[in-house]
């Protein structure tokens, strides 16, 4: 079980003063991740609970928002390899397994905090448009919602682990 919670152990080193917060977010995301599916099934990766997403689901969005918005941030469209994994991150893939997706996660994760850690905070301020409909945002505001959207898409996926896991030892 999680001691410290990742806000409390201080600023994390290289981040600037004003990403802490969302780096924290997804640092703690990422703790509680490694820890919830510590030898959580393969073969349930794929199973939904109540019609909602699978596992497997929320492990490759996770990984695909961060892609996706680091993305806008650097004001460049997406790829079209990018538009293929956001169409495939619904799509089962039983050839992965949960520590790979974890891990992928992980290694993400890695690369926006470094890309966090060389934002200075006028480029925190600039204009950058979502999407093809060209949404109106900031960097700032990217960067805050790869946090908030992984959080939000890590509770749906701590719930399901946790319903998915007592059914198993129920069924054996």
């Amino acid at each position: 079980m999680i001691q410290t919670e990742a806000w409390l152990n201080g600023p994390l080193p290289e981040i600037p003063f004003l990403l802490q917060p969302a780096a924290h977010a997804l640092v703690q995301a990422e703790m509680e991740l490694k820890e919830c599916m510590e030898d959580f099934p393969d073969k349930l990766l794929w199973k939904t609970v109540g019609g909602r997403a699978s596992v497997g689901f929320h492990l490759q969005h996770l990984w695909g928002v961060m892609d996706r918005l680091t993305t806008y941030a650097k004001e460049l469209p997406l790829s079209e390899s990018q538009f293929r994994y956001l169409k495939k991150e619904k799509i089962p893939d039983f050839t992965l397994t949960s520590k790979e997706l974890v891990n992928r996660f992980s290694e993400k994760l890695a690369e926006t905090l470094e890309i966090f850690s060389h934002t200075t905070e006028e480029e925190l301020r600039a204009f950058r448009t979502v999407g093809r409909k060209k949404f109106p945002t900031t960097v700032m505001g990217l960067y805050f919602h790869i946090a908030e959207h992984s959080q939000r898409h890590f509770g749906q996926l701590l719930v399901t682990v946790s319903v998915l896991k007592e059914r198993d030892l129920m069924d054996r």
